[in-house]
């Protein structure tokens, strides 16, 4: 991981000391118009976690909205990253301080917030990941701290390096759109394809017309206020394609998928199957 910036540490004989000071890689990436993709966990296990976080993802993305996984679970999971590549993510079941507040100070860099349909929902994200005056953070960092550790503040870490990712996933949400995506400190509007396709009454069916458009809208109005735009990503082809109509930021198929691709070819060449892939979930 690379670090950059310095800052201050102590001065001895009228000489300044400069410390260097971590950067989140994902951040900077996407503020350098690079795209970033994480890894879905959704299997309560940190080995299953350390290994998607050694293998190039730049984020891992733990599911704690549609799996079992527990606080208890994710901590050690994000114990398991030091070192690693991919930084910690926690999507939370919904959108309030309490949940978010835990997530940071089990050791999460970022949080993926559900359903942020409303210019309050997106402003109480934010909140939720600032310590005041930026927000609502209450002080308790001491997991989080052992899990970052530098030679800056962590309250000054959290606050330039915590992600806030915001799902899009209502109708209402892309109705709202510039008010959302105007709120700052927004790092991230993710389009939750599949439940934004649902509240269009589609049921699934992204490839929608008024689906399409609402996902365009999104796309414009993350262009429009400088927030990176990103999506659920299934294939190469696909993220290939995203890219060219703006996406930057990628949530990759979930573990229980990637075993399952990677075992179909050796599967199909013995003249044995399992699961039909059309009927599988891409995430």
């Amino acid at each position: 991981m690379k670090l950059t910036t310095l800052i201050p540490l102590i001065v001895l004989g009228g000489a300044t000391l400069e410390a260097q000071v971590w950067e989140n890689p994902v951040k900077k990436q996407l503020k350098e118009g690079k795209p970033v993709i994480g890894a879905t966990v959704t299997v309560a296990s940190p080995d299953v976690a350390a290994q998607a976080a050694n293998m190039g993802f730049d984020f891992l993305w733990i599911e704690m909205e549609h799996s079992p996984i527990t606080l208890e679970t994710a901590r050690s999971m994000v114990l398991a990253t030091r070192g690693l590549k991919a930084v910690p993510f926690i999507r939370v079941p919904v959108n309030e301080l309490w949940t978010a507040k835990r997530a940071l100070d089990a050791g999460a860099l970022g949080v993926v917030f559900p359903f942020t349909s409303t210019p309050e929902l997106a402003k109480q994200a934010v909140n939720a990941c600032k310590y005041p005056p930026l927000g609502r953070r209450g002080a308790g960092p001491g997991l989080a701290s052992f899990r970052w550790q530098g030679p800056e503040s962590y309250y000054d870490f959290s606050d330039r390096n915590a992600m806030v990712i915001t799902i899009i996933e209502e109708k209402r949400a892309v109705d709202q759109i510039d008010a959302i995506a105007s709120t700052p400190g927004i790092d991230v509007l993710f389009i939750g394809t599949n439940d934004l396709s649902f509240s269009y009454g589609k049921r699934g069916d992204v490839n929608q017309p008024d689906v399409q458009e609402g996902i365009r809208k999104v796309v414009a109005a993350g262009k429009k206020y400088g927030v990176p735009v990103g999506r659920p990503a299934a294939t190469p082809e696909s993220i290939a394609e995203y890219m060219k109509e703006g996406f930057l930021f990628f949530q990759g198929p979930a573990d229980l998928v990637l075993m399952g691709n990677g075992a179909r070819p050796l599967l199909n060449a013995l003249g044995k199957s399992g699961i039909d892939p059309k009927k599988q979930p891409l995430y």
